[in-house]
């Protein structure tokens, strides 16, 4: 353990509001190493709010709350007011007796769906793939848990030998498959197989590049995973949270199709002089399928914050409890203030990110078609993404500080800035090395689950080529539900971040534990932790 000079406070350790008689020695240390001082500002102390909290943001809320009501009272009119004739409007023929249209004498064609081994396969496996997701989830978390070290090192090798089998593989089999062979010539059969060489590659140098931060990257994961295991309700209100948002759209989705009912069926003069039968629309269907594509996205936009927001509630209020000691409600308070006096702010967050995930899909839309090429266009791109990626920061950290204070959106974005520069940490830096190890072990566990399916079918169903399709989707089902629980560590890690900048700042340490793993995080982009990070712990 390195000690410390008892005659000058320690940068690390000291306190940086001026609120005690030391306050002036403390700046002095600050201002001498190069550190941002805090220019006498006084600072309030900022803790987990636990009393009751004022209405934020109302505006937002109120805006959200007459685009929702006004999509829910036009799909309930389009809805009463469907003409039942849209289903069979092709069959109408026009009379000149009534000068009107008339349904003609013509039976449609009606057909039968028949079973297939393939389909009743692909739902059994989808099936008892989300049956086992969540064992697999919580078995993943005591892994992290208690062995995140052998986790880790055990699931590195896996990011290079998985591609590189699946490469190996694919090709041999195409190559003595006659139809594939035939389909695929060889020239191109090679061009993918160093293609995809040359990205594990890039995966392999990636990680060697990033080799020293593994072993921190450790640390911070099983911190979280600590953090996320002591508050596994989460995993029942977050699902919960989503299946909620899925009968809303399952709502609109059938107001989306009764209002396409909304017209009638009228006579129309051809270019031949001859009357037809053409169904008309009324004016207003358009309208409402834009209010409700923005009211959709917003809602969409707006659950994903919300579920930020209970992770950041819950993690926040087991931080600051004390040792030992389990905090009583603690989601059921998160969700109080999420869809209470924050709801407003929670809606404010999703309207900016909503708004980003539309412009960026935008840009990608035209990047990909290729509208307005030339230096220009790149230019704007790249600030377009810029300017994003910084909406994505600001609103991340954002969002975790309104949930411990219950302050506003803008307030918050101020507040937080503030609180991580004073204490010399980083909005943009938290160790991205986490999550891009947590995306690669759940890549690791669904590739090996989806060739385990591929083995299980071949033995036991009748199916040939089709069951790789059916391990595809079975793979790609674990893939997002597990991506799902990467997100949320992913909050626990940003949460524990920005509670130990709350620590730092009032000079205390609510959880030794990770006080020892994100004091090794750097202090700024260009600056490191000279000192042994334990020694920050000394008092």
């Amino acid at each position: 353990m390195v000690t410390t000079d008892e005659s000058q406070p320690s940068i690390l350790t000291a306190p940086l509001l001026p609120s005690t008689s030391a306050s002036t020695s403390i700046s002095g240390a600050v201002s001498s190493s190069g550190a941002v001082s805090d220019d006498d500002d006084h600072f309030p102390p900022i803790s987990f709010n636990h009393g009751r909290r004022p209405i934020r943001d109302i505006p937002a809320f109120i805006l959200f709350l007459l685009l929702s009501l006004a999509t829910l009272s036009l799909g309930i009119v389009a809805l009463i007011r469907r003409n039942p004739s849209f289903s069979h409007s092709h069959s109408f023929v026009f009379d000149p007796i009534s000068s009107s249209c008339v349904p003609s004498r013509r039976l449609s064609n009606s057909f039968l769906l028949s079973g297939s081994p393939f389909f009743k396969d692909l739902l059994v496996v989808l099936i008892l793939t989300f049956l086992l997701s969540l064992p697999i989830v919580l078995f993943l978390l005591w892994l992290l848990k208690h062995f995140a070290k052998q986790v880790i090192y055990a699931c590195i090798p896996f990011f290079i030998i998985i591609p590189t089998f699946l490469n190996v593989y694919w090709f041999v089999s195409c190559t003595v498959s006659s139809s594939c062979r035939s389909g695929f010539p060889l020239a191109y059969r090679v061009l993918v197989l160093i293609f995809v060489f040359l990205l594990v590659m890039i995966i392999l140098w990636i990680i060697v590049a990033n080799w020293n931060r593994v072993e921190l990257t450790v640390h911070i994961v099983r911190v979280a995973a600590d953090a996320l295991f002591h508050n596994l309700a989460l995993f029942l209100v977050l699902p919960g949270l989503t299946v909620g948002f899925l009968i809303n759209v399952g709502l609109v989705s059938v107001f989306l199709v009764f209002a396409r009912f909304n017209g009638s069926i009228e006579p129309m003069v051809g270019a031949d002089g001859k009357y037809y039968c053409e169904w008309r629309q009324e004016g207003w269907v358009p309208a409402y399928f834009a209010l409700a594509i923005v009211t959709l996205v917003w809602t969409a936009a707006s659950m994903v914050e919300a579920q930020v927001f209970v992770i950041s509630g819950t993690i926040a209020q087991w931080y600051f409890c004390k040792e030992g000691v389990k905090p009583r409600r603690s989601i059921r308070t998160s969700l109080r203030n999420a869809f209470g006096p924050s709801f407003g702010t929670v809606c404010f967050s999703g309207m900016i990110m909503g708004a980003v995930r539309v412009i960026r899909a935008i840009v990608d839309s035209a990047k990909r078609e290729g509208i307005a090429p030339g230096i220009v266009n790149f230019i704007t791109q790249c600030c377009a993404k810029v300017l994003l990626s910084a909406c994505d920061f600001v609103n991340k950290f954002t969002i975790i500080f309104t949930a411990i204070t219950g302050e506003g959106y803008c307030s918050s974005a101020k507040m937080t800035y503030e609180l991580l520069k004073r204490n010399l940490l980083s909005a943009v830096f938290v160790e991205t090395v986490s999550t891009r190890v947590l995306v690669g072990i759940i890549f690791v566990l669904s590739t090996l689950y989806a060739i385990v399916v591929c083995a299980i079918l071949k033995a036991v169903s009748d199916l040939n080529g089709e069951i790789y399709l059916v391990a595809l989707f079975a793979w790609l089902l674990l893939i997002i539900l597990l991506g799902f629980f990467v997100h949320v560590l992913d909050n626990v890690i940003d949460t524990v971040y920005v509670c130990y900048a709350i620590d730092r700042d009032k000079g205390e340490v609510c959880k030794q534990d990770v006080h020892e793993v994100y004091v090794q995080l750097p202090l700024s982009r260009n600056h490191r932790p000279t000192l042994n990070p334990r020694s920050t712990l000394l008092v």
